[in-house]
């Protein structure tokens, strides 16, 4: 993490939005310090994407200040757009151009000299790993490629901020591990990146900081670390070989302990604080039902048991992405 005594990079007080009845953000504080990633983590309908929006100038606040580097998006917003790039959480992104005509015309407007563009282009298709799609229609790229493209292009004009609002939202396993890459990238080059998301393994990864944010608040702030270290107790984990097997081993579990079942990664997660017997009858019922324990282990608390002591709920029951029609998260009432 690359952090120093300077002016944050970004710094957020007291912001506040309310639309109709609904109080979106009610008194949001957070500093970004420059270099730093820091990820707003939530559920859907926390306030995540109403935040980045202020950031970027697209909504006013009801009350509170936001600066970039200094500079008040409020008082200056023509300047503090200058400070920042921003990718929504879904690609935006010409679909009837090629990827090569996209980055190009995002240089024409940015006011890049022509032989800068030339460069620009070639060095951001080499970067994103688009060189062989260069002078194909987007019309025609998978999701993945769409969003390596749209991250492309807000860095045409090399900004010092980026905002990432759910950049992995729709995408494929491989897919969302090559964008984290290219975010790690972008971090250790020197952008200061603000990252909303929902998914627990998206914060952990990537994040120097993590500040949890639940109906509009942040409720607490801290490394990953930090944060799960305000959680006691461990996780016996139980791994099979199959979703079908996890499927079945969870059904077994369900109503007598405590677990969480990950479909991902083919566990069955059960606090350590459940009696032997009960660990031992767990066994004996998947034994029975013919599924195989590939491995088990004991695993430490996760960002997931963290929103949960906070707010009392997991944020993975809310990843069914809620959107308006133009794409954009709906911020509601969670």
């Amino acid at each position: 993490m690359k952090t120093n005594q300077q002016q944050p990079a970004i710094e957020v007080t007291g912001l506040r939005k309310t639309y109709g009845k609904h109080a979106v953000l009610d008194g949001v504080d957070f500093r970004v310090a420059r270099g730093e990633i820091y990820a707003l983590l939530g559920p859907n309908g926390a306030g995540k994407t109403t935040t980045v929006n202020i950031l970027s100038t697209l909504v006013r606040p009801d009350a509170g200040t936001a600066t970039i580097a200094g500079v008040d998006v409020l008082a200056r917003p023509a300047e503090a757009r200058r400070m920042f790039a921003l990718t929504g959480q879904y690609a935006s992104v010409d679909g009837f151009q090629t990827g090569a005509e996209n980055l190009a015309m995002m240089a024409v407007l940015n006011h890049l000299p022509a032989s800068e563009r030339r460069l620009r282009v070639a060095r951001l298709l080499e970067a994103f790993d688009l060189v062989d799609a260069a002078d194909k229609k987007v019309s025609g790229y998978s999701g993945g490629m769409r969003r390596r493209l749209d991250l492309a292009i807000s860095l045409v004009a090399t900004p010092p901020v980026l905002f990432l609002d759910e950049p992995t939202t729709g995408l494929d396993p491989r897919s969302r591990a090559q964008l984290w890459s290219l975010v790690e990238e972008l971090a250790a080059a020197g952008t200061t990146i603000l990252l909303t998301t929902q998914y627990l393994d998206e914060a952990e990864r990537l994040a120097d900081r993590v500040g949890v944010i639940d109906e509009g608040v942040v409720v607490a702030t801290g490394t990953p670390d930090e944060l799960k270290a305000q959680v006691s107790g461990d996780h016996i984990v139980f791994s099979f070989g199959t979703r079908e097997d996890v499927a079945e081993a969870g059904r077994l579990a369900a109503g007598g302990w405590d677990v969480e079942v990950d479909d991902d990664d083919l566990t069955v997660r059960m606090p350590t604080t459940d009696a032997v017997e009960d660990i031992r009858a767990y066994l004996a019922r998947t034994a029975a039902a013919g599924i195989q324990v590939t491995d088990i282990g004991i695993a430490g608390p996760t960002l997931d048991d963290v929103f949960l002591r906070l707010t009392g709920r997991a944020t993975s029951a809310s990843r069914a992405a809620d959107v308006t029609d133009n794409g954009n998260e709906k911020e509601k009432a969670a």
